[in-house]
């Protein structure tokens, strides 16, 4: 009787382990997240980006009118605030490329090994509805690339890749909690 009864005192406790396992697997919650994106305040409405400028002393033709366009867009597809050439626009946003010219990065024997291209862009926020909210900033990126690649060679591979990054420097500057 004794071993039966240390059996079923084993097993009790087996039970009572697996119980309280199962217990705490189903009342223990793990929340986590992410808060990347400040909430836009419901007042606001809309936006407007202004045409960025290349006051940069090397012009890229191309990035000016792609970023313009490729920052409306991200808006558009990420937010709910509709597009409006408006005056009155809550979020108003405008900004040029202030800089954009290559160094000198990486040296393999007595060349060049690795250039670095050089993106600054200087952003101008201004909401129209708390003007606490409004700032400006000087935003800088950079792009290596193969000293056997010209400037041009560069910017046809990286393009989209600046495009994309500066683009998303600036979204994250204005919408998010960073």
């Amino acid at each position: 009787m004794t071993q039966r009864f240390h059996t079923f005192k084993r097993n009790a406790r087996l039970l009572l382990a697996f119980t309280a396992l199962l217990l705490m697997h189903q009342f223990a919650t793990c929340k986590y997240g992410f808060k990347d994106a400040a909430p836009i305040p419901a007042e606001v409405k809309n936006f407007r980006v202004n045409y960025f400028e290349n006051k940069a002393q090397y012009i890229n033709s191309r990035l000016s009118p792609e970023l313009t366009e490729k920052l409306k867009q991200k808006i558009i597809n990420t937010t709910r605030l509709r597009q409006t050439n408006s005056d009155d626009a809550h979020y108003d946003i405008s900004g040029y490329l202030s800089q954009y010219y290559t160094t000198t990065q990486g040296i393999t024997g007595n060349t060049a090994g690795t250039n670095r291209l050089h993106v600054g862009f200087h952003l101008s926020f201004v909401n129209t509805l708390d003007e606490n909210k409004n700032f400006e900033a000087d935003l800088i990126r950079t792009f290596d690339f193969p000293s056997t690649q010209s400037l041009d060679q560069a910017e046809s591979a990286l393009n989209d890749e600046i495009v994309r990054n500066v683009v998303d420097e600036i979204f994250n500057r204005i919408f998010s909690n960073w």
